[in-house]
């Protein structure tokens, strides 16, 4: 349009029109670039069709999120430009219906980042007649994942009402249990010591095992009885002990340290299990990382955490990689490792507590993780594919000195100072 106008602007000029014809037209397009700077403006997709479903108009934003493919000025069926092909296969479906779609989400590859859109599809309307298409498209991923981080917040906050009750009504009885069993261990080793003095003869020989009978047989198999007892106790003891450290109130020893050094003696002490476990560990730590605050026992059990699930996704070996980088006021950590993966379906629930995909799992361990970054003012997200691996990326605030700022010169640029100590 903007160059029809340029054109007819030139004929003016050629054939001597009057100034007021020539400035109606610069006014038109004036009106035509601020628009299409309204709409390059806009941080959403927008796609304009004509009735024949041919793409006229699309702003800067959606060629970001929709890249399109030989868009020339006339006679281009918009599905045959988005590059997308299960994206392409429903614009055109939805278009030729004529139905009217608000939202449809679709998992797409953006400059090689999954990306979450949704797409709407909206006819044009004037004097009762349809006279094109609009096509909205939004990028959701960060809203998903702020949805998925507050689904999880109110879970722990959920977690915190049942704490009491669960201290009074498990954590006692257990207990009760357990000293009973022992009190019902050595009632029976008395009994079992006395049968032996009148039987001697019975008394199993530890040199040389025998397929006993009789009593003897009972007593085995009342051991391994109470050894189960005594297993399922402390099972279910740790449960509830990582329950009720999930929903306590923590009380954070924040010390400022120097966070790579750290990361060096975390890979030091989970050397001979990763060795083991016939997995690589690599470091990639950011020289300039400043110092942060932190506490260095919460961090090591969160840590321990994520190495430990990165160790078992990658059963018969593999790579782990742990990577520090600096950015604006923040440090991030992120620990990448090339095992198995995590199903699209469970990303979202991983946080949430007691789901676990574990045979033996209570469902914890990644709750607690999340809980002792929240504590630190920090974020944790994860990102994963079938087949390749997982990366969990933590974002950590940088130290009170550290993200102490002051402007630089006229231009308003601020850069960050580290105080003498």
């Amino acid at each position: 349009m903007k160059q029809i106008v340029n054109r007819l602007l030139q004929v003016i000029a050629k054939h001597n029109n009057s100034e007021q014809v020539q400035e109606y037209f610069l006014s038109l397009l004036a009106d035509i670039d601020r628009l299409g700077t309204v709409l390059d403006s806009l941080a959403e997709g927008i796609f304009v069709c004509d009735s024949e479903h041919n793409l006229i108009i699309a702003n800067k934003f959606s060629e970001r999120l929709l890249p399109l493919s030989g868009w020339e000025d006339d006679n281009n069926k918009v599905w045959k430009l988005i590059d997308d092909k299960e994206i392409a296969a429903f614009v055109k479906t939805a278009l030729l219906s004529g139905d009217r779609v608000d939202d449809r989400e679709f998992e797409t590859e953006v400059k090689g980042t999954r990306r979450l859109l949704s797409i709407g599809i909206f006819p044009l309307v004037k004097d009762f007649r349809v006279t094109g298409s609009l096509l909205h498209v939004d990028d959701i991923t960060e809203k998903r994942k702020k949805e998925a981080r507050m689904r999880q917040i109110e879970s722990l906050a959920s977690l915190t009402t049942l704490a009491a009750g669960v201290a009074h009504e498990i954590k006692n009885p257990l207990g009760s249990i357990s000293i009973h069993i022992q009190l019902l261990q050595k009632a029976f080793a008395k009994n079992e010591e006395l049968y032996y003095i009148s039987h001697p003869e019975d008394r199993p020989d530890p040199n040389f095992s025998t397929g006993e009978k009789g009593p003897v047989s009972y007593f085995a198999m009342f051991h391994r009885y109470i050894d189960v007892i005594n297993e399922e106790i402390d099972r279910l003891n740790h449960i509830v002990v990582d329950f009720l450290f999930a929903v306590r109130p923590m009380t954070l020893n924040l010390r400022e340290s120097n966070f790579n050094a750290f990361l060096k003696e975390m890979a030091e002490f989970t050397a001979y299990e990763l060795s083991d476990a016939q997995v690589d560990m690599e470091l990639k730590l950011d020289e300039h990382l400043p110092l942060l605050d932190f506490d260095e026992q919460l961090m090591k059990q969160a840590l321990l955490n994520l190495i430990q699930n990165a160790v078992a996704a990658m059963d018969g070996g593999g790579k782990l990689t742990l990577k520090t980088e600096k950015k604006d006021n923040e440090a991030i950590l992120s620990v990448i490792d090339t095992g198995v993966g995590i199903p699209e379906k469970t990303l979202t629930k991983i946080f949430e507590p007691y789901f676990t995909t574990k045979e033996t799992g209570s469902g914890l361990g990644l709750t607690l993780v999340f809980k002792i970054i929240r504590e630190h003012r920090g974020d944790i997200s994860v990102d994963s594919k079938e087949g390749k691996g997982t990366c969990f990326t933590i974002t950590l605030p940088l130290s009170q000195r550290e993200r102490r700022l002051l402007p630089s010169g006229e231009d308003g640029e601020r850069f960050a100072i580290q105080e003498a100590k």
